[in-house]
């Protein structure tokens, strides 16, 4: 079986590649099947969140690329009562996962959420959509999480 150790951000012909959407592209150690049908047993040091194109460096020196895979998502565009930013900002404030680009909002699909947004005069429709949302100041460099969710004393989030 092969194994992935180390990572790269694309460069070169990959040997293969891997299908996967946001959740699972968020790697330390995993068995995966490429899309040609390799096993890969991914031993990374520590947890790396991948992005579309960043590769998996295998034992052998070749590389397997990270494609994003499509997933049902929300568009949220902003109204005319209701600016993009602000539409970001309370996602954010609910520590949703969201891909901000120019003119829309990418979110995963909750009803209770696209009625908040609605309600706040946003145009939300249903797409399906590579993912990639934008992370927060907790991501270090090698795009692990660089903190523990386990605060040890007592807070709300809402």
């Amino acid at each position: 079986m092969l194994r992935a150790i180390s990572h790269s951000h694309g460069g070169g012909e990959p040997a293969g590649t891997i299908r996967l959407d946001h959740a699972a592209r968020h790697l330390r150690r995993k068995l995966v099947t490429t899309d040609q049908g390799e096993e890969i047993m991914v031993d990374l040091p520590e947890p790396v969140l991948f992005a579309d194109g960043d590769r998996l460096v295998l034992e052998d020196g070749r590389a397997v690329a990270i494609v994003a895979a499509q997933e049902e998502l929300y568009e949220v565009l902003s109204g005319p009562a209701c600016p993009l930013r602000h539409l970001a900002w309370h996602l954010g404030n609910r520590h949703l996962p969201a891909q901000i680009d120019e003119s829309r909002i990418l979110i995963q699909r909750d009803h209770i959420i696209r009625a908040m947004l609605e309600g706040l005069g946003a145009s939300v429709r249903e797409v399906v959509a590579c993912f990639q949302p934008v992370h927060g100041a907790y991501h270090a460099q090698g795009h692990d999480h660089g903190h523990s969710h386990a605060h040890g004393h007592h807070h709300h989030h809402d």
